[in-house]
């Protein structure tokens, strides 16, 4: 039995489509909802593992969903948030990610490539790691330009990769280097941006966007 998903997007052609796609991801789609209330009220009665939401639904097609995501961890600390957008909104990406403590994803709906992609970023959510779509990451990134002059181009790389959530083999199979390599670029990644290496991979992440953040 795969992941126990629960689903909000208030596009019916969207939402009914999603819940195919992640059911051949391999998930278990427990309910599906066309607003974020509804989707909070059957929440812990259907104790999801992951819950997928817009980030835009009504009533005021904003924040619905980011707000929606932050009372989700409310009522069920150890769940995981996977944000689906069609659009980079980075505030909101930075809200959710300063909220919590793991196991939350931001990923661009038209960039999502393939099935494997997708239960790949649910897995890694549902076990508390945190997934960021490449140009969230981007753009997070480029909000902070002065104190990132210090960093090399491949520290650049290994930071970017760092902040999808990456593990230190991970960022070395993407670069074709070696993990000796990668944890001397993150050491170096520490010392210039000021940050401690806290000795694990959602922290460090954490710690990367709060500097990114400030």
């Amino acid at each position: 039995m795969g992941l126990r998903v629960v689903v909000a997007d208030d596009s019916v052609l969207l939402r009914e489509g999603l819940v195919r796609v992640l059911e051949e991801a391999g998930a278990e789609v427990l309910a599906s909802y066309g607003d974020a209330d509804s989707l909070l009220a059957d929440l812990e009665e259907r104790q999801p593992q992951l819950v997928v939401l817009d980030v835009r639904m009504p009533p005021t097609f904003r924040d619905e969903g980011v707000r929606a995501a932050i009372r989700a961890r409310q009522l069920m600390p150890g769940v995981g948030i996977l944000l689906l957008s069609q659009y980079v909104e980075v505030a909101y990406a930075q809200e959710l990610l300063s909220s919590g403590s793991g196991g939350i994803g931001y990923l661009l709906k038209d960039r999502v490539a393939s099935l494997d992609e997708l239960r790949d970023a649910m897995e890694r959510i549902a076990a508390g790691g945190t997934v960021l779509d490449p140009e969230v990451v981007a753009q997070l990134i480029g909000r902070r330009h002065d104190p990132l002059t210090t960093l090399t181009p491949r520290e650049h790389e290994v930071l970017a990769l760092m902040a999808e959530g990456r593990t230190n083999a991970a960022i070395g199979s993407a670069l074709v280097i070696g993990v000796g390599a990668v944890e001397k670029n993150v050491t170096a990644i520490f010392q210039k941006l000021g940050l401690d290496d806290s000795g694990t991979d959602h922290r460090r992440v954490l710690a990367v966007l709060a500097w990114l953040q400030r």
